[in-house]
């Protein structure tokens, strides 16, 4: 599995991690047993970091992976690198992040991973008033003053979040969608993040399951899953679901992608790779809901460079059946 150094945390991680909302809610229910094999058989895949958040499961997510990293001891070499996030459990307004709040979430959320320091941290797509906030960046360096957290970044839903959160001197990470069907953070986020020196975090990376190619129009989900409940944006931000494309489209889209993946590849492998080969990427958390998809995901860290002719026409796929969409939106 590939390392590379996560921003300014001072730390290497696999170019592959994984994504935990589905040990929360959101998505149809993982019992708690298969969420332990999904963890054990990532790790043993050589998954070293993994990325959840105190609002899944309203704590769930992080409770069983505490439960996970106790077999592993207390020191970071020895245990996989865990981010978390928060900011979602009060009103979405300014007021609400202040340093008494960060401080409880943060407790929180030590509590339930049985961590001291917090590794990393992540504001969780907060509003765009926040960005402009001296308060909140102070509090988080007070966060880390106090030993409460290691590091912080900012998981943003735009493009011009993530350049505001970059001009921040002490964010260590930036967590962003990216994959194939949404590709914007190309043009500025990442040659930005690159610049200074800032890690980049890469969620939705399947489209929410779309570049697997295993749906069709007809496709029913759980009505616990945002796939769901939140295809126009009824509960958050459309852009999570479905990376924000309309299903239709998406399905088309993802059958034409499903036909360009070389042999011995999955699609959702191809997503993938293309994610890990964009420069300025450090990891891509893509979640698991079972041992099977955790194992061919990891699979993804040890996988050659896709040629440029395959690059092309999947540049070519999105500028045609996708960009217009999705491009100027966030």
């Amino acid at each position: 599995m590939e390392k590379r150094l996560l921003g300014t945390t001072g730390r290497k991680v696999s170019v592959v991690g994984l994504g935990t909302w589905q040990f929360g809610d959101g998505w149809s229910h993982v019992h708690e047993g298969d969420a332990r094999a999904i963890l054990e058989t990532a790790v043993e895949s050589g998954v070293d970091f993994i990325d959840t958040a105190d609002v899944y499961g309203d704590g769930r997510s992080e409770r069983i992976i505490g439960g996970f990293l106790r077999d592993f001891g207390t020191s970071p070499g020895e245990r996989p690198t865990v981010a978390t996030k928060f900011g979602r459990r009060g009103p979405q307004e300014p007021a609400a992040f202040t340093l008494e709040n960060l401080r409880a979430w943060a407790d929180r959320s030590r509590e339930n991973l049985g961590m001291d320091t917090l590794d990393l941290v992540q504001l969780h797509t907060p509003p765009d008033s926040v960005f402009a906030s001296d308060a909140v960046f102070d509090a988080l360096d007070a966060l880390v003053d106090e030993g409460r957290i290691a590091s912080y970044g900012v998981s943003v839903e735009t493009c011009d979040q993530a350049l505001s959160a970059l001009a921040r001197p002490h964010v260590a990470s930036l967590q962003i969608i990216l994959n194939v069907f949404r590709r914007k953070p190309l043009d500025r986020v990442l040659p930005a993040a690159r610049e200074a020196g800032v890690g980049v975090i890469a969620r939705v990376p399947l489209a929410s399951g779309l570049l697997s190619g295993k749906f069709r129009e007809d496709t029913v989900f759980a009505a616990e899953d945002h796939r769901a409940y939140n295809r126009h944006g009824e509960q958050f931000d459309v852009g999570e679901t479905f990376s924000g494309v309309d299903y239709a489209t998406g399905v088309a889209a993802a059958a034409e992608f499903t036909g360009l993946a070389p042999d011995g590849i999955t699609p959702a492998q191809l997503a993938l790779r293309w994610v890990t080969q964009q420069d300025g990427v450090t990891t891509v958390i893509p979640g698991a809901s079972s041992v099977a998809q955790a194992r061919a995901n990891a699979a993804v860290g040890s996988l050659g460079p896709l040629s440029r002719p395959l690059l092309d026409q999947l540049r070519e796929l999105y500028d045609r059946r996708v960009r217009a969409q999705v491009h100027d939106r966030w």
